[in-house]
């Protein structure tokens, strides 16, 4: 096993369409968009040799311009933010032994810790793709927003879904411990590469989880735990949850 990290690079897709909070990169967060929050945290990183913003729209290039935050613009037809990652990756010339990660742009409040957390597994040559999962409660599993994660003895995941899992079929007598997927992943270049040449996979379209095709086509996703929680974005109302972490 190899003691050093690979070479390690940041993105955020920052899509402006989105159905249920149409413009939210760019939403107002004590005087600053939202993508530059995740971007300023995210760049506390140590580990991260630079972290660049991703975008299909003008007006998320132009504020991002205005502040010094370095942006690509990709294609507008990405059906995930990891194949418009892909995009940008290339466009930088990444080396083949580089480690992309996908930093969701919706999380302001992002710990930087979680990024060094995701990016540990790397020091292993075998390993090719990363994520992150928290302990969560019987009563949080129940939700289909909330994707839960199962693992194997060596940290690889078995199956993610929108479904409670594992199934507790003694229900009475057993406690199940639950744990929920965080959206963080990191990907070899070698492995990102080959994500996008798969196409979308059964499972994923069925279930709505991109790192499904991953596992569909037999490559393994290290699931790291973390004592972090992740406060993201979906709605409108969720923004006070998050004002209240990030004022001072």
């Amino acid at each position: 096993m190899s003691s050093s990290l690979p070479p390690c690079y940041g993105f955020i897709p920052s899509r402006y369409a989105s159905t249920r909070f149409p413009g939210k990169p760019l939403i107002d967060i004590l005087g600053k968009p939202m993508f530059w929050h995740v971007w300023s945290r995210a760049s506390r990183c140590a580990s991260l040799r630079s972290v660049t913003v991703c975008t299909d729209d003008e007006r998320i290039m132009a504020a991002a311009t205005a502040l010094d935050v370095p942006c690509l613009m990709t294609s507008p037809d990405h059906q995930s933010g990891t194949d418009r990652m892909l995009e940008a990756a290339r466009a930088l010339n990444l080396p083949a032994e580089a480690v992309a990660v996908n930093i969701q742009g919706d999380e302001p409040a992002l710990e930087p810790a979680m990024l060094e957390e995701l990016l540990a597994p790397f020091t292993d040559p075998a390993v090719r793709s990363a994520t992150l999962a928290h302990p969560m409660s019987a009563s949080e599993a129940v939700s289909p927003d909330r994707v839960k994660v199962v693992r194997a003895l060596n940290g690889d995941a078995l199956y993610f879904s929108r479904a409670p899992i594992p199934y507790p079929r003694d229900a009475a007598s057993e406690t199940v411990e639950y744990l929920l997927h965080i959206g963080l992943y990191a990907f070899r270049m070698e492995t990102l590469e080959r994500f996008a040449g798969f196409g979308q996979s059964p499972l994923e379209q069925r279930e709505k989880l991109e790192q499904l095709r991953l596992l569909e086509n037999g490559i393994p996703m290290r699931v790291s735990l973390t004592e972090f929680h992740s406060r993201g974005v979906d709605r409108p109302q969720d923004l006070e949850a998050v004002l209240r972490l990030l004022r001072p």
